[in-house]
């Protein structure tokens, strides 16, 4: 007889990029002995490193990482893929008595984790860098627009400031020709068993702080030699079009190498395209449920602190 699904609460640290999710997730493992189960979208692409920020093997202080490095980067890891992987790590992590604690900025994973989808057609990759490039020229509340002409049903259901949603919705329609809605009808989504587990903690640090480490961040990867491993990768035969580049941290370089822009070009965008991504971020967490805030970056002595007294609160109501 199969075992029933936990309900230990889980801890998720989201947020931002460089806003020091790694370091908190660290941080609250040693504290709670738990082990760190990996959210980020590009961090479980093998041979892409320098702009994942994956924190060094020798400075994880002994507490165990998870998907992490894989897959290769010719293969399009979907967020269910993601889910089926992370429901058997936590399970695992937690048949050993330990905490799983989920660390990553990639919000869309985590609802595959609490969401069973319905079943979708299939989506045109070229759709959501253009509605996203849509949405940093005007503004959120336009892409909203676009979705209250072409299925008002489920507009009616959206926040404008909910983008991931409305672009997914805009990626069905165009895709398909059909509203998501109607998809929906015909298979609804579920919440699974995760769903009212997770506690996402939010890291948000000062604004402007978090854009000049950002900038700092990309600077240092350049000297890192990003370039050369994006060049490393594509002479061992991963594709230009291969998914993985896709992310804001490579895509640009791409772009360089292809000929597209000049290196300069790359590099302030590079860094644009990361700021940008840090407001939709911080966005997406505003429209979730079970969200707790932290005002500062996750390195900083009272954020570990602060994190950790909820963290506790979080465990002990469960005991």
């Amino acid at each position: 007889m199969s075992q029933p699904p936990s309900k230990t609460p889980l801890v998720a640290v989201v947020g931002p990029t460089a806003s020091g999710k790694s370091d908190l997730g660290i941080a609250l493992a040693e504290r709670f002995d738990g082990e760190i189960v990996n959210c980020d979208s590009v961090q479980v692409y093998r041979g892409l490193n320098v702009a994942t920020a994956k924190v060094p093997i020798e400075e994880r202080r002994g507490v165990p990482h998870h998907l992490i490095d894989v897959v290769e980067p010719t293969v399009n890891f979907t967020a269910v893929a993601w889910a089926e992987e992370a429901k058997r790590v936590i399970a695992g992590v937690e048949a050993g008595g330990k905490r799983a604690i989920l660390v990553g900025g990639t919000g869309f994973y985590l609802r595959a984790l609490t969401t069973r989808f319905f079943d979708s057609p299939e989506i045109d990759e070229s759709l959501r860098p253009r509605l996203q490039r849509i949405m940093e020229k005007r503004g959120a509340e336009n892409l909203h627009r676009m979705l209250v002409r072409v299925d008002p049903k489920l507009a009616a259901k959206f926040a404008p400031r909910d983008w991931s949603r409305v672009i997914r919705a805009l990626e069905v329609y165009f895709s398909s020709g059909r509203p998501l809605s109607e998809w929906q009808e015909r298979s609804p989504e579920e919440s699974t068993e995760f769903a009212g587990r997770l506690h996402y903690f939010v890291l948000e640090p000062p604004r402007e702080e978090l854009y000049a480490r950002i900038n700092r961040r990309v600077d240092a990867m350049v000297e890192r030699g990003m370039l050369e491993e994006i060049q490393s990768l594509i002479a061992s035969g991963v594709p230009p079009t291969a998914k993985a580049f896709n992310a804001h941290g490579y895509k640009r370089f791409v772009e360089y190498i292809t000929g597209k822009r000049t290196l300069e070009s790359a590099i302030e965008q590079m860094k644009l395209d990361t700021r940008h991504y840090a407001k939709r971020q911080w966005t997406w967490w505003r429209a979730q449920p079970n969200t707790h805030w932290l005002g500062g970056f996750g390195f900083e002595e009272k954020v570990i602190d602060e994190a950790s007294r909820i963290a506790e609160r979080i465990y002990q109501a469960n005991v």
